[in-house]
């Protein structure tokens, strides 16, 4: 096991205006779980590749441990990566594409053997190590793959969104298992999703990365509670963040006609930065619903989830877009006209320039 450590990493790709990666400072702890999460194209699977020797470092540097792996070529570096497509050898077994590449490496045949009955044996995969990929369904193909990392027994283990191919159901209960057996195993593991949900549930820390830069790396609690920007407000949490471009008074924010409520040290804080616009985010929990006072918001659609249920409206009279959640025991109707007020204490403001949010974090 190992820490891993970006310094100032950087790749630009040939014929590029900017950086895929740009300046990444990122310290991985020895035996962390850590997600990188981002929407398509932000670098999030550049920064994997990087770390795993598969795509050239134009400046910083990149540790595994006390060791500078920066031009290290891949078989050098003590990792093992799980892929997207898994990548097996439909002609050999499972028992073989586990241990290929110790084969490959010159253990001997009795320590491979070893290796892959035991993999097998934290992997349920026992009673298949006979069959080939082509009899198994995709589930289980993922868990070979996962079994061909751990048999390595490598520092690190790097894993480049490994449950894209899997339908819905199989996704959350292998995202469930992949996370009790990095826990069982204490292998330091990087792993990259676009799905926040994913990354959310899955990671001791998630690294939000866009337009290849590093925007926050925290606890996904702290990611949701105190998200240090607009970007990572909108795209930490599903539903995502209401966000308003509104104006500042002396006493509130005003979307149109509308009074907003901000807890006076967040307006205090706007004020003293002279601004007079600014980003208003509420999450969908923290409206409460009012008889006569409050936002009117048209009901378009309510997604009901079960145990949850979410309101997609829009603001009477304005193009503005809400979503909030509602009882979903009571919910309301479509077509019907309800009034929202914010919870002052669990707003959020950030600057309308710089996209940073203004202290402090809201109360939670």
């Amino acid at each position: 096991m190992a820490t891993v450590t970006y310094e100032s990493a950087t790749r630009v790709f040939p014929g590029a205006t900017r950086p895929a990666v740009d300046r990444l400072d990122l310290a991985i702890e020895d035996g962390e779980f850590l997600v990188l999460v981002g929407p398509s194209g932000c670098g999030k699977s550049t920064s994997l590749r990087m770390l795993a020797g598969l795509e050239f470092v134009n400046g910083g540097r990149i540790w595994i441990g006390d060791r500078d792996v920066t031009r290290l070529a891949p078989k050098d570096r003590d990792i093992a990566m799980v892929f997207q497509n898994y990548a097996l050898y439909p002609h050999m077994t499972v028992a073989e594409n586990m241990g290929f590449a110790l084969k490959i490496a010159g253990v001997p045949r009795e320590e491979r053997d070893r290796r892959v009955r035991e993999a097998a044996r934290v992997l349920d995969l026992e009673d298949l190590l006979e069959r080939k990929p082509v009899a198994m369904s995709g589930g289980q193909r993922q868990r070979v793959a996962m079994g061909r990392a751990i048999v390595r027994e490598p520092k690190v283990f790097l894993m480049d969104e490994p449950l894209s191919n899997l339908d819905a159901k199989l996704r959350v209960s292998t995202r469930t298992q992949i996370a009790a057996l990095q826990a069982r195993l204490g292998i330091t593991t990087v792993y990259v999703t676009h799905d926040q949900v994913e990354a959310m549930t899955m990671g001791d820390r998630v690294a939000v990365i866009n337009d290849g830069v590093l925007q926050q790396a925290d606890t996904p609690l702290r990611l949701y509670e105190a998200p240090v920007n607009v970007f990572v407000a909108g795209f930490i949490g599903s539903p995502a963040m209401n966000l308003f471009t509104v104006d500042l008074t002396a006493e509130a924010a005003r979307l149109g006609d509308m009074a907003l409520p901000v807890s006076r040290d967040v307006l205090a804080d706007a004020h003293s930065r002279k601004l007079g616009k600014v980003t208003y985010g509420v999450r969908p929990e923290s409206f409460r619903f009012t008889a006569d006072e409050g936002w009117p918001v048209t009901v378009n659609v309510v997604e009901a989830l079960g145990s949850d249920a979410y309101m997609y409206g829009t603001v009477t009279g304005g193009e503005q877009n809400v979503v909030a959640r509602v009882d979903p025991r009571r919910p309301p109707h479509k077509g019907e006209t309800v009034r929202l007020t914010p919870v002052a204490d669990e707003v959020y403001l950030f600057d309308v320039e710089t996209g940073e949010r203004l202290t402090p974090a809201p109360a939670g």
